[in-house]
């Protein structure tokens, strides 16, 4: 049968969309405008899908209709030349992709089908891990286009890129899009074989793209309201099913082509400046190369522009065997022409219903009917669905998100016809006020600099800067290095130990390097692995806690331990407790005294605790030298990270594995010393020369992360409490001359509200509401993803208000912190069950023993690979782990975090929120801390200088600025300094 599809359509749920877009509307106006089969739109949403599932079932092989009741309703609200045509619904849903790839942030939105509601649970499963489904019916993703496919394809699905050519969101589009198809979807593009053209083309622009010839071009409304629906669809000659319109795009046998908006009409057809109203051709953007002349900024370049760009034919070219396509005008704007009021005008709705009562459904009167039966009603109608059926159309193009305008009628012929005929009761259409916007004169030519060639080294250390070299290459005894923020600290302790094994006659196995996370100790084995590849596996790489494991693996008999002893994580610790004392409140307080009797019972089950790595291991040396020698002949060059961050029992086990004429290398920043409240003591880097008196120091000042306008704030900032005399920190890249933005919000939701609006700002948009509210004008920053922006603050509290502020604007973003791993919930129970699965290796017990906990399992999983079938290396490690050493591979979003989880991260946006009095610095009113007001400050220092190339600092009306605030000396105040509070509504008096 012949049929029309639209299968691009949205839910209520979507924004921007009408509250009529539900099941009982859709299929009304599907009926009205003569649809076949509609997509469900939007079936990722979680509230969609439930009222797909109540409301669809299944008519036939993968397409569903109304329950009967509904669709009855339907019919009995529709005239009988409408009611009982068939409609049918395919599960689909548009998501939005925004990624880095490529130096650029791409943008690309996608068409997603499923042949079943199970298939389509699986799929919204899978995306749940990756972004927020609720807050959009078309989600917006940081997930690379070819990792959507592939879990589409997964899921049984398939994928059609939507609106191909859009300049901003599309996968050719001019924007942030790609040159092909196949450069979207990689090594997965040859499961692509069907494009959708959008409505500013037709397929006969794509027609001379070549590299389209493989796939089928299809249209669709994407309708936000449900009369929009068809304004763009595909005709199908298949039977009415799902199996049979997928084997139809495939094969192209049954697709019969296409019903199109004229492309001038698409609000992104030629190119221009909405802002300035400015137009233009696209041989007029070739000759202001691309910009506006009005305010120097780039033109958004249209459809047409972008097609020329890419074609590799002339214009009129067909390929052989290509589908046709009919270009129409929506009736009710033909009739609106007519009677000279808006399309949705109750005038023009009372002429459609009269018509479709009379003559069948919109599409059928403009394709089907003859003109002679349509003149019974309309002489004037007969004769603009007559001149529509032969393209003669007055078009004025679309441009810049302004959609084009296409009429059937010369300027003034409507005036001069008047008296001839008698049209429904005709009003003359009131001129146009809306300025088009005008051509502009060509610039003069501008000339480009060629680039400049940079040679580079060969040996080892020659990548290394003046400073840095001169660190790697001091010869042993210890070195105290003095690494500011962005100065490549691993790159040159990594570096240092690579030259010694390599060129300097050191024995790998004589290297200890201590870091304090396991991702900093993993990221430093990676780097050694490409430097001394040979080496790397015997250099031993630790935490301390895992140096106190190692320690104890070869000495724990000393206290009755075994050497596959277990590290009891908090839940095994408590349920030890309470085999001491009975009751729960005691036991925990047994634990947190670290009391001998609880102590004892975790030794009789061959246990530790965490706190016992490092102080059993202390115990065991200072009360046996020769151990300590052995150590130090087996270790005899150590290197420590982030020194500043010592406790006092850190301090003393490495003061007992290094001598005072040793080769210990400690490097860290005391300016950066931020965890007093862990117990790390700064004095400890403060005075290690008097621990080590022939100590050399070197400092590294050249700062390789940050802009200018960063590193001289964040200087400004330390000065007035700064340990290192004399400190210096200078700017070596370019990162663009954005200055410090400081915001002063109403409230922490206007706060919340502003980090929304600037990272959408920053971004270049991530919807087309952005552009078509406002809220976007313009490209933002190229090469960004969502994983480049983070928002920091002091307390965790903070996040709520962000949460909800990302949430409503759809963007994606994942909180990050130092939690460990095993407090998640579900992770203890799986790791308790693990020795009761079945399975060889440490991710198939995993996967048996997690059930439905998929947020436990996919938590796990990384580890779980990683270790493979070592259990004990898997229990250990999940012991010691913490929440920043697990992350979701092809997750790209927003991180939210507080400012010491943000301490060894880096990201190009950064957000510091809640710069005030009691926030930063935290402390009650009246509080004369001034340790810990400078440790504030530090942390301060360690959030600003996290940001690479924007970086944003708010606060609110609540509380006093942050007295920090006052150092900076240049910024940029956005916004109001002093906002204005919204007024509360007034009682009015009676009298």
């Amino acid at each position: 049968m012949r049929f029309v599809a639209d299968l691009h359509i949205h839910s209520k749920y979507s924004r921007a969309c009408s509250r009529d877009c539900d099941l009982e509307h859709l299929t009304w106006w599907a009926r009205r405008k003569g649809i076949s089969l509609v997509g469900t739109g939007d079936f990722t949403h979680p509230a969609w899908y439930d009222h797909l599932s109540e409301n669809l079932v299944e008519a036939t092989p993968g397409l569903f209709r109304l329950r009967d009741e509904l669709d009855r309703d339907i019919d009995r609200r529709l005239p009988p030349s409408l009611a009982a045509a068939p409609v049918r619904f395919m599960l689909s849903v548009e998501i939005s992709t925004i990624y880095k790839r490529g130096d650029r942030t791409r943008k690309v939105h996608h068409l997603v089908y499923m042949p079943d509601l199970s298939s389509a649970a699986r799929f919204n499963a899978r995306l749940a891990k990756i972004g927020n489904l609720g807050s959009d019916g078309r989600p917006i993703l940081g997930l690379d286009s070819r990792d959507l496919l592939e879990i589409t394809l997964e899921c049984g699905g398939y994928l059609v890129p939507a609106h191909i050519w859009t300049p901003w969101f599309a996968v050719l589009g001019s924007k942030s899009g790609f040159d092909a198809i196949e450069d979207c979807y990689v090594d997965l593009a040859p499961h692509i074989f069907a494009v959708e053209t959008g409505l500013s083309s037709d397929p006969e622009m794509n027609w001379r793209v070549s590299s389209l010839d493989r796939y089928r071009l299809v249209s669709n409304s994407d309708a936000h309201s449900p009369p929009a629906l068809g304004r763009e669809a595909t005709v199908f000659d298949t039977d009415l099913d799902y199996y049979s319109v997928r084997s139809a795009l495939e094969t192209g046998e049954g697709f019969a082509g296409s019903l199109e908006f004229f492309p001038e009409e698409g609000k992104y057809h030629v190119d221009g400046h909405r802002k300035c109203g400015v137009r233009m051709e696209p041989e007029e953007t070739s000759a202001h190369r691309g910009i506006c002349p009005e305010c120097g900024k780039p033109l958004t370049v249209g459809v047409l522009s972008r097609v020329a760009e890419l074609a590799d034919r002339p214009h009129g070219s067909r390929p052989a065997g290509a589908a046709g396509f009919t270009s129409l005008v929506p009736l009710p704007e033909i009739v609106s022409e007519i009677v000279g009021t808006g399309p949705k005008s109750k005038k023009v709705v009372a002429e459609i219903d009269k018509l479709t009562a009379a003559l069948g459904p919109e599409l059928v009167i403009l394709r089907d009917v003859p003109a002679d039966d349509i003149a019974v009603h309309s002489p004037l109608l007969a004769e603009a669905v007559t001149r529509l059926r032969r393209g003669e159309v007055v078009r004025d193009s679309g441009y810049d998100g302004e959609y084009g305008v296409i009429t059937v009628f010369e300027p003034g012929e409507l005036d001069r016809r008047r008296s001839a005929f008698a049209l429904f009761d005709y009003d003359a259409p009131a001129p146009s006020t809306v300025e088009r916007a005008r051509p502009a004169p060509a610039p003069a030519p501008v000339a480009v600099a060629a680039p400049v060639a940079e040679s580079s080294g060969s040996s080892l250390l020659d990548g290394l800067d003046p400073e840095q070299r001169a660190a790697a290459e001091v010869a042993g005894g210890p070195l105290l290095i003095i690494a500011g923020p962005g100065t490549g600290k691993t790159r040159t302790l990594t570096h240092r130990i690579a030259d010694l094994v390599t060129s300097r006659g050191v024995p790998a196995s004589e290297c200890l390097a201590i870091t304090f996370t396991r991702r900093a100790a993993e990221e430093m084995a990676e780097r050694l692995a490409l430097l001394a590849p040979d080496a790397v596996d015997e250099v031993t790489i630790a935490t301390f806690h895992s140096l106190g494991v190692l320690i104890l693996r070869e000495h724990g008999a000393s206290f009755g331990l075994s050497a596959s002893f277990g590290v009891a994580d908090p839940e095994r610790q408590l349920e030890v407790a309470l085999t001491v004392v009975a009751d729960g409140k005691e036991a925990r307080e047994l634990v947190d005294a670290g009391d001998a009797r609880y102590k004892k019972a975790l030794r009789a089950q061959d246990l530790v605790d965490f706190e016992d790595l490092i102080s059993l291991p202390l115990s065991l040396l200072e009360e046996s030298p020769p151990l300590v020698s052995g150590y130090r002949a087996r270790w005899r060059w150590v290197s420590v990270d982030e020194y500043q961050d010592v406790d006092e029992q850190q301090y003393r086990l490495l003061r007992l594995l290094a001598p005072p004429d040793g080769n210990l290398t400690a490097i860290g920043d005391p300016d950066q010393a931020i965890y007093r409240f862990r117990g790390a003591d700064v004095g400890f880097f403060l005075r290690f020369r008097e621990d080590f008196p022939g100590a050399r120091t070197v400092q590294l000042t050249r700062n390789y992360r940050s802009s200018t306008a960063v590193v001289t704030g964040a200087m400004q900032v330390i000065a007035p409490s700064s340990l290192v005399p004399g400190r210096e920190l200078r700017p070596m890249v370019d990162h663009g001359a954005a200055p410090i933005g400081v915001h002063h919000a109403s409230s922490e939701a206007a706060e919340a509200g502003f980090v929304a609006r600037t990272i959408e700002q920053v971004l270049g948009g991530a919807s087309f509401h952005a552009f078509d509210s406002g809220r976007v004008v313009g490209d933002g920053t190229q090469g960004l993803g969502f994983s480049d922006f983070a928002v920091l603050y002091r307390t965790d509290r903070q996040s709520r208000a962000l949460v909800e502020a990302l949430t409503q604007s759809g963007l994606p973003f994942q909180k990050r912190s130092h939690d460990r791993l095993a407090d998640r919930p579900g992770v203890a129970r799986i790791a308790h069950d693990l020795a009761f699965a079945g399975g060889s290796t440490v991710l198939d017990r995993v996967r048996a023993v997690a059930g439905d906990d998929h947020t436990a399992y996919e938590l796990l999983k990384p580890l779980a690979v990683e270790c493979g079938a070592d259990f004990e290396r898997f229990h250990t490690a999940l012991a010691l782990g913490v929440e920043v050493d697990t992350w979701d591979p092809r997750a790209d979003r927003i991180s939210l975090l507080t400012l010491h989880a943000s301490k060894g991260l880096e990201f190009p946006v950064v957000f510091i929120v809640g710069c005030e009095d009691g926030l930063l610095p935290l402390r009650w009113p009246g509080s004369d801390d001034v340790e810990a007001v400078d440790e504030e400050r530090r942390l301060f220092f360690v959030g600003m200088t996290r940001a690479q190339r924007h970086l944003f600092l708010s606060h609110t009306s609540g509380r006093p600025k942050s007295p920090f605030l006052a150092a900076l000396k240049a910024y940029e105040q956005l916004g109001d300094a002093q906002p204005k509070r919204k007024r509360k509504g007034t009682q009015l008096s009676l009298l």
